[in-house]
């Protein structure tokens, strides 16, 4: 297939979403251009889902900046926290930048169905995100118990929480595990916040891109739908909303 026509599968659900290495090329640029640094005076700090095709699809390009320092557990939920994010920080150059790249991820196959992806290898498709599908499915079935987190299924049982404190907007959507996802990433987006106001960053800027992560068959590739991209001059303490790049 060519370009244009995987877009035009995905644009279906996602319809401002470009290339993921497209994406990494744009954030590259202006990088280089508008904020006057090497992509090597960059440390790199991804909180996207630990599902191995996120690194199967993992644009090369990103190799260009320090890292990446995976913040990341299921389905994108920076699950290292404080601590992770206080650790990141200390490893940036002083006259550098962080790069936080953050969001869940979601498949889509080649003939448009969501949630599922073909992976290499296989004979039949399979879930994607399989832990969204899967805590949305225990939320449809009245199977998870507010407030029940275990040691054994910590992130697990914190992903069907988030769903489960947005039941009646997931469970009626006209497509549940697309709504599934957007609850998903405005859950993680409000917790990469919180983490950004506790640290302190000894560099000049803070970069935020928040995005949906779009997976696809081994042939297709990933896409994403950026939703955030703010810098933080660290200077003069003035945050910079820069969406419009990729609109």
């Amino acid at each position: 297939m060519k370009k244009r026509e995987k877009l035009a599968v995905i644009h279906k659900w996602y319809p401002k979403a470009i290339t993921t290495i497209d994406s990494v090329n744009k954030i590259i640029d202006f990088v280089e251009y508008e904020l006057d640094l090497e992509p090597k005076q960059v440390m790199l700090a991804d909180s996207i889902c630990s599902d191995d095709v996120n690194s199967i699809q993992y644009p090369a390009r990103t190799q260009e900046f320090l890292g990446p320092f995976k913040m990341g557990g299921l389905d994108g939920f920076p699950f290292t926290g404080l601590t992770g994010m206080g650790a990141f920080a200390s490893h940036v150059p002083d006259d550098g930048a962080v790069f936080v790249y953050y969001g869940p991820h979601i498949g889509i196959t080649k003939d448009g169905t969501i949630g599922e992806i073909h992976r290499f290898g296989q004979a039949k498709n399979s879930g994607c995100c399989g832990a969204a599908k899967g805590a949305l499915g225990k939320l449809i079935n009245n199977q998870i118990i507010a407030g029940n987190i275990t040691e054994l299924d910590y992130q697990m049982n914190t992903i069907e929480q988030i769903l489960f404190n947005e039941k009646e907007r997931v469970t009626k959507a006209k497509t549940p595990l697309f709504e599934a996802t957007e609850v998903i990433y405005e859950a993680i987006d409000k917790r990469i916040n919180e983490l950004v106001d506790k640290t302190n960053y000894n560099c000049k800027f803070v970069i935020l891109v928040g995005a949906i992560l779009i997976n696809s068959d081994s042939d297709m590739g990933s896409f994403t739908e950026i939703r955030r991209f703010d810098v933080i001059d660290l200077t003069t303490k003035t945050t910079y909303n820069n969406i419009e790049r990729f609109n």
